[in-house]
Protein backbone atom coordinates (compact mmCIF):
# COMPACT_ATOMS: atom_id res chain seq x y z
CA UNK A 1 0.00 0.00 0.00
CA UNK A 2 1.84 2.94 -0.72
CA UNK A 3 -0.52 6.34 -1.41
CA UNK A 4 -2.89 7.90 0.98
CA UNK A 5 -6.01 6.46 -0.93
CA UNK A 6 -5.09 2.79 -0.53
CA UNK A 7 -4.60 3.28 3.19
CA UNK A 8 -7.95 5.12 3.99
CA UNK A 9 -9.77 2.40 2.30
CA UNK A 10 -7.25 -0.67 4.69
CA UNK A 11 -8.59 1.35 7.66
CA UNK A 12 -11.99 1.60 6.70
CA UNK A 13 -12.26 -2.15 5.92
CA UNK A 14 -10.74 -2.96 9.42
CA UNK A 15 -12.93 0.04 11.23
CA UNK A 16 -16.14 -2.03 9.44
CA UNK A 17 -14.87 -5.55 10.32
CA UNK A 18 -14.11 -4.57 13.89
CA UNK A 19 -17.55 -2.59 14.60
CA UNK A 20 -19.58 -6.07 12.04
CA UNK A 21 -17.59 -7.88 14.85
CA UNK A 22 -18.63 -6.07 18.27
CA UNK A 23 -22.38 -5.99 16.46
CA UNK A 24 -22.08 -9.81 16.10
CA UNK A 25 -20.81 -10.42 19.63
CA UNK A 26 -23.53 -8.49 21.18
CA UNK A 27 -26.60 -9.82 19.38
CA UNK A 28 -29.05 -11.44 20.89
CA UNK A 29 -29.04 -15.20 21.05
CA UNK A 30 -31.96 -16.75 18.33
CA UNK A 31 -34.92 -17.99 20.53
CA UNK A 32 -34.74 -21.91 21.85
CA UNK A 33 -37.22 -23.40 23.16
CA UNK A 34 -39.80 -20.85 22.82
CA UNK A 35 -37.59 -18.21 24.92
CA UNK A 36 -38.56 -14.84 24.65
CA UNK A 37 -36.36 -12.10 23.56
CA UNK A 38 -35.78 -10.58 26.93
CA UNK A 39 -33.78 -14.00 28.16
CA UNK A 40 -32.17 -14.15 24.59
CA UNK A 41 -30.78 -10.92 25.52
CA UNK A 42 -29.65 -12.13 28.65
CA UNK A 43 -28.02 -14.83 27.71
CA UNK A 44 -26.10 -13.20 24.68
CA UNK A 45 -24.87 -10.68 26.87
CA UNK A 46 -23.59 -13.42 29.59
CA UNK A 47 -22.03 -15.27 26.22
CA UNK A 48 -20.24 -11.75 25.57
CA UNK A 49 -19.20 -11.75 29.23
CA UNK A 50 -17.45 -15.39 29.02
CA UNK A 51 -15.62 -14.40 25.60
CA UNK A 52 -14.04 -11.22 27.02
CA UNK A 53 -12.62 -13.16 30.40
CA UNK A 54 -11.17 -15.91 27.86
CA UNK A 55 -10.05 -13.20 26.12
CA UNK A 56 -8.38 -11.01 28.45
CA UNK A 57 -6.51 -14.19 29.80
CA UNK A 58 -5.70 -15.47 26.82
CA UNK A 59 -4.34 -11.88 26.46
CA UNK A 60 -2.72 -11.96 30.03
CA UNK A 61 -1.28 -15.15 29.51
CA UNK A 62 0.78 -13.95 25.88
CA UNK A 63 1.79 -10.93 27.58
CA UNK A 64 3.40 -12.88 30.20
CA UNK A 65 5.42 -15.89 27.94
CA UNK A 66 6.42 -12.23 25.76
CA UNK A 67 7.93 -11.12 29.18
CA UNK A 68 9.73 -14.30 30.14
CA UNK A 69 10.97 -14.52 26.76
CA UNK A 70 12.28 -11.06 26.74
CA UNK A 71 13.88 -11.59 29.89
CA UNK A 72 15.98 -14.80 28.82
CA UNK A 73 16.55 -13.41 25.46
CA UNK A 74 18.13 -10.40 27.32
CA UNK A 75 19.82 -12.47 29.55
CA UNK A 76 21.27 -14.65 26.69
CA UNK A 77 22.74 -11.74 24.91
CA UNK A 78 24.45 -10.05 28.12
CA UNK A 79 26.19 -13.83 28.61
CA UNK A 80 27.12 -13.45 24.97
CA UNK A 81 28.01 -9.91 25.17
CA UNK A 82 30.30 -10.62 27.98
CA UNK A 83 32.47 -13.65 26.72
CA UNK A 84 32.52 -11.51 23.84
CA UNK A 85 34.26 -8.85 25.98
CA UNK A 86 36.37 -11.47 27.84
CA UNK A 87 37.85 -13.38 24.65
CA UNK A 88 39.00 -9.68 23.23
Amino acid sequence: MHGWRSKIVFLLIVYCAGFMTGIYCLAPVPAENGDDVENNFIHSAIKSDEFAKSLNSGLHKCISFGKDAAERAGQYLKEKIHTYDSDS
